[in-house]
């Protein structure tokens, strides 16, 4: 995935509000929006480079948006939506060979009151299949980890997975590494026990696992590697 206009690097100053930074870009501060609802811990501190994109829109009350934080080993992709966007990328071209095969992906697909990311669907020999992303940006113990703070949501959309797979389709829990400072992968159990518990059996009930790393750069982000994962 290229960046659709070059990025602008700068010095992250603080962030703030959850969805605000300012960065200092050498001839003025500004403010910067943060895509991120997380606590981004090992994302950021004070006098980080970062890189910004900056969008055409006249109306923007921020039109820069803060994309990458660099902690001098590896860049690390803080706007969550990027993982939406790499994995429609992945699945549609193939890239994951576990999930390879289907002519249909849509995104956003409606299961009841709620929205699954992806349905992969006309396989010539497997079932549709659910598909959840999730952005991982935690670096703990030396591992990628996921979430970075207590999340119901995310529990929530793993019991949904469950409930799909018990209907008879394929259900996959898809984590996009963001950071290439880690080698492997686990739940927070630390920060969120109950997802941990919840992915452990969602694993246990059918529900497919899979965790990617990307390639990290200023000029695009793309699909490095799978990486190995320990549950429980």
């Amino acid at each position: 995935m290229k960046w659709e206009t070059p990025l602008q690097t700068a010095i992250l100053l603080k962030r703030y509000k959850r969805f605000l930074a300012d960065v200092d870009l050498g001839s003025e501060t500004i403010t910067a929006h943060v895509p991120n609802t997380g606590a981004m811990t090992s994302c950021w501190e004070t006098n980080w480079k970062c890189a910004l994109s900056r969008s055409p829109s006249l109306t923007r009350k921020f039109p820069y948006t803060l994309e990458l934080t660099w902690n001098d080993e590896t860049w690390i992709g803080v706007n969550t939506a990027n993982a939406n966007k790499l994995a429609k990328l992945w699945l549609t071209q193939g890239l994951i060979p576990e999930l390879s095969g289907y002519q249909i992906v849509t995104p956003e697909k409606k299961v009841g009151h709620s929205r699954v990311d992806f349905l992969l669907e006309n396989h010539t020999s497997e079932p549709a299949c659910y598909v959840e992303i999730k952005s991982v940006t935690l670096k703990k113990d030396g591992l990628a980890q996921f979430p970075d703070s207590v999340s119901v949501r995310a529990q929530k959309h793993l019991m949904e997975l469950m409930s799909l797979k018990q209907q008879g389709f394929r259900a996959a829990m898809l984590f996009v590494v963001q950071r290439e400072d880690v080698d492997s992968f686990a739940p927070a159990a630390s920060i969120d026990p109950d997802y941990s518990r919840l992915l452990s059996l969602a694993s246990a009930s059918g529900v497919e696992i899979f965790v990617y790393q990307c390639k990290m750069s200023l000029e695009e982000l793309s699909l490095k590697r799978p990486l190995p994962f320990k549950l429980g």
